[in-house]
């Protein structure tokens, strides 16, 4: 069998390997007691939560358009009545590394899904963290020498389920990279309302094309880290969302290249201003997935992209 070898070193670069979710078998709706964050629950509760039918044929629109760009699409084993539309927080890559996630323990399971991916990659090339490092992958964005990741910094991170990543982790990952330059930003987070919660940091920032970026400065417990980043693009590089842009999802779109990005195709002012900035738009419906607090970001893990 020949290997597998992964290669991240930015968002936008030429997408060539990825894992996307799948959403059969999930196993019906959950009780709002077994959500996990606050937007499935809203929906539960609501009697609004996605049909598995609708899901399916929306991550179906997903991968047609990147195999329709010439992107292999790789996908994680089924597993009877579990979620597996969020691979991003599986893992992550770092260069030529693969870093497996250490997830909360509601979707640890999902991890045995992609084992025959793993067994594919050198070993010398997976980084395992210690067990009291906690992170997922949509707390974790690559961009060039910089690494942003997303964190929950107090006391009682065990106590609070919307909780992924720690500073153990980045701690850990600084030894494993010290040519990078990471940042660690605190995101707020609640269990009560999507609109206060930053699940991950793709949830509240993502970089897009050569030099813009999408942010919901809300999402940010400190004021400075949000404005760090408006800094670090430019004012005028950096499209600002409020909190209902941030619960549509409009930061978690998906870049195939520098210039072409895919996006919810509900999400209008988005879409007009990566067309302003001459962006291709590749518009898909994912309207029903993103009322689990994910969109087209979170239901991929990259594996291979062309520097």
């Amino acid at each position: 069998m020949d290997k597998l070898y992964c290669h991240i070193t930015d968002e936008t670069s030429a997408l060539k390997k990825v894992i996307l979710g799948r959403a059969d078998s999930q196993g019906g709706v959950p009780s709002p007691e077994d959500c996990y964050d606050p937007k499935s629950k809203e929906h539960v509760l609501n009697g609004t939560y996605p049909e598995e039918e609708d899901m399916m044929r929306e991550v179906e629109a997903f991968r047609s358009v990147l195999s329709r760009y010439g992107v292999e699409v790789l996908r994680p084993g089924p597993l009877p009545d579990t979620n597996q539309l969020f691979t991003r927080d599986l893992g992550f890559v770092i260069d030529e590394y693969f870093i497996l996630s250490r997830m909360i323990e509601d979707r640890r399971y999902e991890q045995v899904a992609i084992e025959y991916i793993l067994k594919q990659m050198p070993g010398d090339k997976i980084i395992r963290l210690s067990s009291g490092a906690r992170v997922e992958g949509g707390d974790v964005i690559v961009h060039n020498e910089h690494v942003f990741v997303g964190v929950y910094a107090k006391s009682d991170f065990d106590d609070v389920k919307t909780a992924r990543t720690n500073l153990t982790a980045v701690e850990e990952l600084k030894k494993h990279f010290p040519d990078k330059i990471f940042h660690a930003f605190e995101l707020n987070k609640s269990m009560t309302d999507p609109r206060k919660n930053a699940l991950h940091l793709d949830c509240c920032f993502q970089p897009v094309g050569e030099k813009y970026a999408v942010i919901h400065p809300g999402g940010f417990t400190n004021e400075e880290d949000a404005q760090y980043i408006i800094d670090f693009f430019g004012k005028e590089n950096v499209l600002i969302i409020d909190e209902n842009e941030m619960y549509e999802m409009f930061s978690n779109f998906f870049s195939i290249s520098p210039g072409v990005v895919v996006v919810e195709e509900r999400q209008k002012r988005l879409i007009e201003w990566l067309e302003k900035n001459e962006l291709t738009v590749e518009k898909i419906p994912y309207y029903e997935i993103g009322k689990q607090e994910g969109l087209l970001r979170c239901s991929t893990l990259p594996l291979y992209r062309n520097k």
